[in-house]
């Protein structure tokens, strides 16, 4: 229980799902693994992209908020989301894509410590792929086969991710202190830390800065949720937090995993999910995402879900 496994998903605010669903399936070419709602709130959908299964540690997750606004920049969020690929041949392939599609993108350089294209989406989300040096990948991480990315450049999963806040010890401690993240490198406004040492695909930058917090709106990123194997871990979780005084959501049934919501010190929103059962409790493999799926207890409302919701293909 006391080492975490590193990323499970992030989850994001898009203002159009339609959008969203082409930028990520055409442009990144990751599956939609989930074409579900936001259980607590419906009307909106909740788009989930992956790998194969959409394994823990590939997912980015989308709420969709017609409403939203523009994100005004600040301290105290999540800044940026690392995605892996296999080599600096992909960055290379990556940024000739960015420059075809009209993508915003950095020139190749370094980040973390490793080499580094930065690029936006298409409502200013910031993401960086980064070069994985061929290094091996969780076993349970499967490549999906439906897209036109060639094999060799194809996005692996969830690497880097950045939070930057106001105070930087408050975080770290929490890291390091309440989750057994180590250290790997430090500076005075910058710390790194890895749930697995050596292990990119649990690695946090935490970055130090003063001024106003931001504004969330359509292209921010709502919470990073950290992977845990089972509900019994979880559970074991849930009284470990609460115990270091910070106010825990206790355990909530997803239906696709079991999740715990609480913020730290400076106000990030973390979750922790459990692996199982996954996607494929309502789904064959070879039908992920393709239908709109609901967890059982708003199955009653699906004429009045779908009634709302505009179709994205």
């Amino acid at each position: 229980m006391n080492k975490l496994s590193g990323h499970h998903h992030i989850s994001m605010l898009t203002k159009n799902g339609k959008r969203n669903n082409d930028f990520y399936t055409k442009i990144l070419g990751l599956r939609r693994v989930k074409k579900t709602v936001n259980q607590d709130s419906p009307s909106m959908y909740h788009l989930f992209y992956g790998d194969l299964t959409g394994a823990a540690g590939t997912e980015l997750t989308f709420f969709e908020m017609p409403v939203a606004g523009r994100t005004v920049r600040g301290t105290n969020a999540i800044t940026r989301i690392g995605l892996l690929v296999p080599s600096y041949d992909s960055l290379q392939y990556w940024k000739s894509r960015f420059q075809q599609l009209e993508v915003e993108h950095s020139e190749i350089t370094t980040y973390a410590g490793k080499d580094a294209l930065f690029f936006e989406d298409h409502e200013g989300l910031r993401m960086v792929l980064l070069n994985n040096y061929d290094h091996e990948t969780p076993a349970h991480w499967q490549p999906w086969d439906g897209s036109d990315i060639p094999a060799e450049h194809r996005i692996l999963g969830m690497g880097t991710v950045e939070i930057t806040v106001r105070y930087l010890l408050r975080t770290v401690s929490l890291l390091k202190e309440l989750f057994n993240y180590t250290v790997v490198a430090e500076s005075e406004k910058e710390v790194v830390l890895q749930s697995i040492s050596g292990e990119v695909f649990g690695e946090i930058v935490v970055q130090e800065l003063e001024g106003p917090s931001e504004k969330p709106g359509r292209g921010s990123i709502h919470h990073l949720a950290l992977r845990v194997g089972t509900v019994e871990e979880l559970q074991q979780w849930d009284v470990k937090i609460k115990e270091q005084g910070f106010d825990s959501t206790g355990i909530v049934d997803r239906y696709y995993f079991q999740s715990l919501y609480f913020r730290d010190r400076n106000g990030i929103l973390f979750e922790m999910a459990t692996d199982g059962p996954g996607f494929t409790v309502d789904s064959a493999i070879e039908d992920l995402g393709k239908e709109l799926d609901l967890p059982p207890f708003l199955e009653e409302k699906r004429a009045e879900i779908e009634a709302i919701l505009e179709p994205l293909d």
